[in-house]
C-alpha cells in the first residue's frame, strides 16, 4: 500500500475538488443518505446535552442532524478537507444550528483528550482510512466508557447500482484498475463482520450490525447522469481522463442503463449500506 500520508494528500486534494459539486447536490445527497443517518443516529442513543463526533464529516451529516437533536450539547466535525467543513458549516447557518464546530485532523490522529465524548459516528468514511486499525483505536480513546461508536459503509457493488450502473458505463470505454484490498477504495468494507472485527480489536462492546436500504431519486437520467459524474469521486477522476466522444458514449451508455429504474416520472436507483454499531467498556 502507498504511504498513508500520500493517500490522505490525495484524499485531501479530491475532496477539496469535489467539495462544490457537494454542495450543487446537497439536497439529493441529503435525501438519498437520510435512512443511514436516522439509522445511526438510532444507534447512537442521541440525548441533550450528548458531546458528539463525527469523523469523515464532509458536508455535515449525521452531525448536523445529531446537533438539532442535541441543542444542548455540542457536536465536532472533522475532515480532512476544510473545503468540506466549509460547506457544513454553511449547511449549519442556514439551518440557525449553532453549536457546531469543526477540526480538520486525520482520524488516526485526533487532537482530542481521552474520554471527550459521548458519541462517535462515522458515515461512509472507515473505506477510505489509510490505517482502519489504528483510527477506530482513536474512536475508542476519545469516547467516554458507556460511549457509542456507530459507522456506515457501503455492501458490494451488485447491491449498488446507483453507482455501479456509472461504473459499467465507464468500463465500456477505459479499463478500470482492480481494487487494491488493502487500499482505500468505496466496497473496501462490504465483507459482513470486517468494520466489526476493528470494533472488537479496539475493545468495544456489544458489536451489532445490519443493512440499511437507499434510493437515488432524481428527476432524470440526464440529471442522475449529472449529478453522479460530478460528485462520487471515482466516477468524476476516471471521466477526467477520456476525451470528449468518450464521454458522451458513456453517458449514453448509463443512461439507457437507467431505463428500468424510471418510475413514476423520476428515476429511483437503489443501493445498500449497513451500519455497524458498538460500546466503550466501562
Amino acid at each position: 500500500m502507498a504511504d498513508p500520508d500520500a493517500i490522505r494528500d490525495a484524499q485531501r486534494a479530491t475532496w477539496a475538488r469535489l467539495s462544490a459539486s457537494w454542495e450543487k447536490w446537497d439536497a439529493l445527497i441529503v435525501d438519498q443518505l437520510r435512512p443511514v443517518g436516522t439509522a445511526m443516529i438510532e444507534a447512537l442513543h442521541i440525548a441533550d446535552g450528548q458531546r458528539h463526533l463525527d469523523i469523515a464529516a464532509g458536508t455535515g451529516e449525521p452531525g448536523l442532524s445529531i446537533a438539532q437533536l442535541a441543542p444542548n450539547g455540542r457536536v465536532v466535525l472533522t475532515d480532512l478537507a476544510p473545503e468540506m467543513l466549509d460547506v457544513a458549516l454553511r449547511r449549519a447557518a442556514a439551518l440557525g444550528i449553532a453549536n457546531v464546530e469543526t477540526a480538520v485532523c486525520s482520524a488516526d490522529d485526533l487532537p482530542f483528550a481521552d474520554a471527550t465524548f459521548d458519541s462517535v459516528s462515522v458515515r461512509f468514511g472507515y473505506m477510505f482510512f489509510p490505517d482502519m486499525s489504528a483510527a477506530t483505536a482513536e474512536f475508542a480513546r476519545v469516547l467516554e466508557p458507556g460511549g457509542r461508536l456507530c459507522s456506515s459503509v457501503w455492501v458490494r457493488p451488485e447491491a449498488n447500482p446507483w453507482t455501479s450502473i456509472a461504473m459499467d458505463a465507464i468500463a465500456t470505454e477505459a479499463p478500470l484498475p482492480v481494487p487494491d484490498p488493502d487500499a482505500p477504495h468505496m466496497f473496501r468494507c462490504a465483507a459482513p463482520g470486517f468494520v466489526g472485527a476493528l470494533y472488537d480489536a479496539a475493545g468495544l462492546a456489544d458489536v451489532v450490525e445490519w443493512d440499511v436500504e437507499v434510493e437515488l431519486v432524481t428527476e432524470s437520467p440526464e440529471q442522475y447522469w449529472q449529478m453522479t459524474s460530478e460528485h462520487v469521486s471515482l466516477v468524476s477522476a476516471t471521466l477526467r481522463q477520456v476525451d470528449p466522444a468518450a464521454r458522451e458514449r458513456i453517458r449514453a451508455h448509463a443512461i439507457a442503463a437507467l431505463r428500468p429504474f424510471a418510475k413514476d416520472g423520476k428515476v429511483r436507483v437503489p443501493g445498500l449500506a449497513r451500519c455497524i454499531a458498538g460500546t466503550k467498556r466501562s
